[in-house]
């Protein structure tokens, strides 16, 4: 299963890892990268010398290409931009803004780049500017996501650029692998599935959560504000749909989720912790390892599409 994001990467399977804020830290990158995926490091809000950290972590784990993804409302953003040409990543994934202002030195960097997009005209606006391939993510993800749904999204954006289109939403198996393949995608990112691995360094109660969620099981919130998220329902979620349906005001609704990922990441706190998962979450059953997650996928996928060695 080879495809031009494969070769791009040099990676052996076109598995990428979703850049999960406070879940995407050495040990999972490293850990995909080995089982021959891609492996991201999530520079989320951390200051410039904890993703440095991160990074040389990482290359003590792994000699497998590795990215980061930086996510550009960070008050770090711009040192992190050049942190990542410093210490020689092979590829950078963005998200939340534009990354344009640093793709001319990202590529003189020999950097491969590729932007998370949500429609079709960021996506064209990305290849205009020397993106190397996107990410086009459906809003079936955990996390921040758009309004297009995978289905509708990739084909769409497969039709509108010439550089590959990596599909991310829904996808935690080798049957939505092999229908984003279906749908033009050359690469799949999965995060929902991977925050269950054992490499993960996630709270046994928030993989538990997700382990014994149902399909219907998640929520956005922030809809009203222009920043849905999608989490697992809990105290916290009900809380704030309460709240954002009675108007109040963007600022108490910060305050209400301020530190909410870190309470459920690093404490386990899965009343009112940020518990980001997809909906793909009621088809997550068991903890693996990064290894046989990938493995499983790629030999599902091979066996629908019917590929060969």
């Amino acid at each position: 299963m080879k495809t031009r994001i494969c070769e791009l990467l040099q990676i052996k399977y076109p598995i990428i890892q979703g850049g999960m804020a406070w879940v995407a830290e050495h040990h999972l990158a490293s850990a995909v990268s080995n089982a021959g995926g891609l492996g991201i490091i999530a520079a989320g809000n951390a200051p410039v010398e904890v993703v440095r950290a991160e990074i040389r972590k990482a290359k003590e784990l792994t000699k497998n290409p590795f990215g980061v993804n930086i996510m550009l409302l960070s008050p770090h953003a711009e040192t992190i931009a050049r942190l990542v040409v410093e210490e020689d990543v092979k590829v950078v994934t963005t998200g939340a803004g534009n990354p344009e202002k640093y793709i001319g030195m990202w590529k003189e960097a020999g950097i491969k780049i590729i932007p998370v997009v949500a429609s079709v005209a960021l996506a064209k606006r990305m290849e205009k500017y020397g993106a190397d391939a996107v990410v086009a993510e459906g809003c079936e993800a955990g996390g921040h996501i758009g309004e297009l749904t995978t289905m509708a999204l990739i084909p769409q954006i497969v039709d509108a650029v010439n550089i590959p289109v990596i599909a991310a939403g829904g996808i935690g198996d080798g049957r939505g692998l092999a229908a984003v393949f279906a749908l033009g995608a050359e690469a799949g990112q999965i995060g929902t599935r991977f925050v269950v691995s054992h490499e993960s360094i996630v709270h046994d109660n928030y993989k538990k959560k997700i382990i014994e969620s149902k399909d219907i099981d998640s929520a956005v919130t922030g809809r009203s504000t222009g920043h849905p998220v999608r989490s697992l329902r809990n105290n916290m979620t009900r809380e704030y749909l309460k709240l954002e349906k009675a108007g109040t005001s963007f600022e108490e609704l910060e305050l209400l989720t301020l530190g909410s990922l870190k309470k459920a990441v690093v404490e386990g706190d899965t009343v009112n912790g940020s518990l980001m998962a997809g909906q793909i979450a009621g088809l997550v059953s068991k903890e693996q390892s990064c290894k046989e997650i990938i493995e499983e996928i790629i030999e599902e996928a091979n066996t629908i599409l019917k590929v060969r060695d």
